[in-house]
């Protein structure tokens, strides 16, 4: 089943194991100096903070029979000197780990992005944009804090256990073990809950990535949305899925806030123990009422790391759902990529040959079968045929988009499978269809292949393509600032912006998808020189569905039943009456 729906869960290739928390560690370990600096902050601020229910029960047992208001007074200002110590040392190891969060997300979203950008086009291919972006925001914000933060408070959480109990028991021995006799059945409580509330979180991870997919979709469209008036079905199919979304948030909070209630009952019932037995059984002579008061505010800071443990249990519980997803963008495998041997390819001349070439996108769906043909340097080829019948994929396999099942392609003589892949592209110019447009200046998008670029190189490059007449002609010119996808030019402008930098960036292949498919007759025309100047010297490639644009080139193949039906220049084909002369005949009654 397609994964390229944002109606369809996603599933994990293999359940989470600790080796995914061990792999988090790397970024972990770039601040572990920080993280110590701040754990021993903590750590002190801890120990500072439960001398003040000793303080209290000297106070209330020995300070205030006497009614000696010295010492009362020098009491109340060393309690005050520990909270405000206590508070101090909390809020500058805040700052440390605030910091060394940020680093973190930086580090995941560094390395996640680098490794989305060697990706193949197959993996775009199978899901929607959406689901790739909350990945690297959304889902790395979340985990951010549960590697930085998280970790420190629960080594902390364990210091504080360890430093309470040691003070409680040091106060009072029997009411500490009543203290801690709840313990077990909280951990009981939690081991029986965990299965379930991972599987929870997990599913509000897939209802918000389809969530994020539909929308970024719902946008990307909304000229389509608006032209055939569809709001109303488009906002019902959002409707659905923010209550999926909102459904499956309610569950999972649900299982992880009735943990917090648990704890709650225990440290309650804890408490009212402490005074019974206290009072009742093992009485005031034994148990003085300072004693119960200090065990008493023992007894809630015993059971607030616990609670914080509870709570890093559940943010560990919840995030383990995005760790996953990120490494599973990660781990996915860079299909098309450099060889372990491969070498640079050097500057070509453009012999170019397809050796028994098969391929398919998908097991069992052949597209190309022993496809086999020879192109000499500077030669233009025009590929035409029917809808679906591998046009782009001859094209898309040049430039090494995809990787072929069977047979070679070589230029040069090189096989293009064993050259490293930016020594391959960097000699490749491509125009598609569909011109992308960059957020930024007209000029930025033209030399964005050729950063290096004069300005004079820059204009001679749009004046061959007739963009330079158009672009004057703005307010800004070359630096006229354009939104994403250039949607404040026309889709002739674009294309020809699209040319400019084609051209720019000197290509020794070059590939034309349906380039001209949006520039008017009378532009085609003036556009037509200009073409020929890009042409010139450089092997390229043409499809066309206008086959009045493909008249020159020097040989047109025609593409069909997985590989070439019928190969020669116009004239011989036209003279065959085959495939193609049926095709150019069709297109003349439509004129």
């Amino acid at each position: 089943m397609s994964r390229n729906r944002y109606d369809i869960d996603e599933t994990l290739e293999s359940p989470f194991d600790l080796s995914h928390f061990k792999r988090a560690m790397v970024y972990i370990k770039k601040h572990k100096w920080a993280m110590i600096a701040a754990l021993i902050f903590s750590a002190v601020s801890v120990v500072v903070s439960l001398f003040t229910p000793i303080i209290m029960r000297h106070s209330i047992d020995v300070s205030v029979p006497n009614k000696d208001i010295p010492q009362i007074i020098l009491l109340g200002i060393l309690m005050l000197v520990t909270i405000f110590g206590s508070v101090m040392l909390s809020n500058v190891r805040q700052r440390i780990m605030t910091r060394v969060g940020q680093d973190i997300i930086y580090d995941i979203r560094k390395d996640l992005f680098a490794h989305l950008q060697k990706l193949p086009f197959q993996y775009y291919d199978d899901r929607p944009q959406g689901k790739v972006l909350i990945r690297v925001v959304n889902y790395v914000n979340s985990v951010s804090d549960m590697l930085s933060n998280g970790l420190v408070n629960f080594v902390l959480e364990i210091f504080n256990i360890i430093f309470i109990t040691i003070f409680m028991f040091f106060v009072d021995v029997k009411l500490s073990l009543i203290i801690v006799s709840g313990l077990p059945v909280f951990v009981g409580i939690m081991y029986l809950m965990k299965k379930s509330q991972r599987r929870a979180w997990q599913d509000v991870s897939n209802k918000s990535s389809n969530l994020n997919a539909y929308m970024q979709e719902s946008i990307s469209g909304v000229r389509v949305t608006q032209l055939f008036t569809r709001e109303k079905e488009n906002y019902t199919i959002f409707e659905r899925l923010s209550m999926l979304y909102s459904k499956a948030w309610m569950r999972a909070i649900y299982i992880s806030h009735s943990i917090f209630d648990i704890v709650d009952t225990l440290q309650t019932t804890i408490l009212a123990l402490i005074y019974v037995i206290g009072l009742l059984i093992i009485g005031p002579s034994t148990a003085t009422f300072g004693t119960i008061l200090a065990m008493s505010g023992y007894a809630s800071r015993f059971w607030e790391p616990i609670m914080g443990l509870s709570n890093i249990y559940n943010s560990f519980i919840n995030n383990m759902a995005y760790l996953e997803r990120i490494f599973e963008a990660m781990d996915e495998p860079v299909t098309v990529g450099d060889a372990e041997d491969a070498y640079e390819l050097p500057e070509i001349k453009g012999d170019l040959s397809f050796e028994d070439v098969t391929f398919s996108y998908e097991p069992g769906k052949t597209i190309l079968e022993n496809l086999s043909f020879d192109v000499k340097a500077g030669e233009s080829i025009a590929l035409v045929g029917p809808t679906g019948a591998g046009k782009t994929t001859v094209v898309n396999l040049i430039s090494r988009f995809y990787d072929i099942q069977g047979g070679k392609i070589t230029i040069d003589g090189h096989d293009i499978s064993k050259v490293t892949l930016e020594s391959l592209r960097k000699q490749m110019g491509i125009m598609l269809q569909d011109s992308f447009i960059f957020s930024g200046t007209i000029l930025d998008n033209i030399k964005y292949g050729k950063l290096d670029a004069t300005m004079e190189e820059v204009i001679l490059a749009c004046e061959t393509v007739r963009a330079d007449e158009f672009i004057s002609e703005m307010e800004d010119g070359y630096n006229t600032e354009v939104n994403e996808r250039g949607s404040a030019l026309s889709a002739g402008q674009r294309q020809l912006v699209s040319f400019a930098r084609t051209l720019l960036s000197d290509p020794k292949i070059l590939i034309l998808d349906e380039a001209t498919s949006s520039i008017d007759a009378k532009t085609e025309r003036l556009l037509q020189n200009g073409l020929q100047e890009l042409l010139k010297g450089r092997t390229s490639f043409l499809i066309a569905h206008r086959l009045s644009t493909i008249r020159h080139c020097d040989r047109i193949m025609f593409i069909n039943d997985k590989g070439i039906t019928e190969c020669g220049s116009h004239d011989e084909l036209i003279a065959r009456r085959g495939d193609y002369y049926n095709l150019y005949n069709s297109q003349k009654q439509k004129a």
